[in-house]
């Protein structure tokens, strides 16, 4: 043989156990830099307490993946695995009561997907309210307690239904 084959398969061989040992010292994963951050935002955090002193026998859940609340067949996923409800109120045997979304300056020019994100949940039949502030506790007894109950809540300023049911 050759010398210059030779050393050209000491040098793979040599090349292929430094990559096995790198591999075998991270496990065969690369490293990701990840750090913690705030579970939620700080009108998040005042919407999730006015819900807790509004509704103090309701159980709030925030950040529920839609995955926890729906389901379909595993072609159609993909529409909704990716997608968090801001919080949902449950009764003592968690059983859904209303999604609660609160909207910030991130959901000007997306109503349409807004819009479509309410009827995944809707049509799985879970009613569905949508603020563009931290409402106080007066006007959230007013529009969450009818919904509560099984009727449709309607703006106080215009009279329609906020929530198809």
């Amino acid at each position: 043989m050759k010398p210059g084959f030779l050393l050209a398969v000491a040098a793979l061989i040599l090349i292929a156990a430094a990559v096995a040992a790198a591999l075998k010292r991270g496990g065969g994963r690369v490293s990701v830099p990840t750090k913690a951050r705030p579970l939620m935002t700080r009108r998040e955090q005042a919407m999730y307490w006015r819900l807790k002193q509004t509704f103090p026998a309701a159980v709030i859940l925030a950040q529920v993946a839609f995955s926890a609340l729906i389901t379909s067949p595993f072609k159609h996923r993909n529409r909704y695995d990716r997608k968090i409800a801001d919080f949902v109120l449950c009764d003592a045997s968690m059983r859904v009561q209303v999604v609660i979304e609160l909207d910030d300056a991130s959901h000007k020019g997306r109503e349409a997907q807004d819009s479509s994100r309410d009827e995944l949940l809707i049509t799985a039949g879970y009613k569905v309210l949508r603020f563009p502030n931290v409402p106080d506790a007066e006007e959230l007894k007013t529009l969450v307690a009818p919904l509560l109950s099984g009727q449709t809540a309607v703006s106080p300023d215009t009279g329609k239904p906020l929530v198809a049911v």
